[in-house]
């Protein structure tokens, strides 16, 4: 009975880690052909649209846009951005109220590989996957993997298919508004609509605009067209 829990376990840690690892590594290639996530709101009756860009078709203004929204430091930091952690729990103690400090490698790490929720396991596996993915795919690869797969809406999945759906436009045609909305939703988008805008996606747009002026030197990981 013990050995065959053994073997049980080690069967199960090489799911956890071996096969994300060896998917990993062939993502630094091909495109990711579905997540965890799509499959899961599939069997709950969403569509699934998508439509996989290489990072040369996705506008340069979604990536400054997602990176001023999700991820100031992505260009710099290892997959985690200790001082954002740090404002979490200093926010945590001062008001009670935990919100997100996940990176964007984190975000890629859990919809690559991992279910929607907030459990410790989940977090601890995000957290062994976010340095793999740091240590065998470029930032730029990340950020692609991130904007063909992140749900931008119910059934709609990547940047080429959230601006079909809200702007009847291609990702790599999106304009500097556009793209600051669709990145605007990114925290909640199955309640905020990019295509029509609340007066807080608004607001939050045009934050995202200024902040990306500001950014400057930090969105040097940023290749030009």
């Amino acid at each position: 009975m013990i050995s065959l829990l053994k073997r049980c376990l080690l069967w199960l840690a090489a799911l956890l880690v071996l096969a994300p690892l060896l998917l990993t590594l062939a993502y630094r290639h091909v495109p990711v052909p579905v997540t965890p996530l799509m499959i899961i709101r599939l069997v709950e009756g969403e569509g699934l649209s998508k439509d996989w860009q290489p990072s040369a078709r996705i506008s340069n203004h979604l990536k400054m846009a997602v990176i001023a929204s999700e991820d100031n430091l992505f260009c710099r930091h290892k997959g985690f951005d200790w001082k954002a952690f740090g404002d979490v729990l200093n926010e945590f103690r001062n008001d009670g109220r935990l919100r997100g400090g996940s990176t964007i490698t984190m975000q890629t790490a859990k919809n690559l590989y991992l279910w929607p929720g907030r459990s410790v396991t989940r977090k601890v596996l995000e957290a062994l996957y976010t340095p793999m993915l740091e240590l065998i795919l470029t930032k730029e690869r990340i950020l692609t993997l991130y904007l063909n797969i992140a749900e931008f809406g119910p059934g709609v999945y990547g940047a080429e298919a959230a601006a079909r759906a809200y702007f009847n436009t291609s990702a790599a045609n999106l304009s500097r508004q556009q793209a600051a909305q669709l990145a605007a939703v990114l925290p909640n988008p199955r309640v905020y609509h990019a295509g029509r805008p609340s007066a807080y996606i608004q607001r939050r747009a045009a934050t995202i605009q200024t902040r990306i002026n500001q950014l400057g030197p930090l969105l040097a990981c940023i290749r030009e067209p």
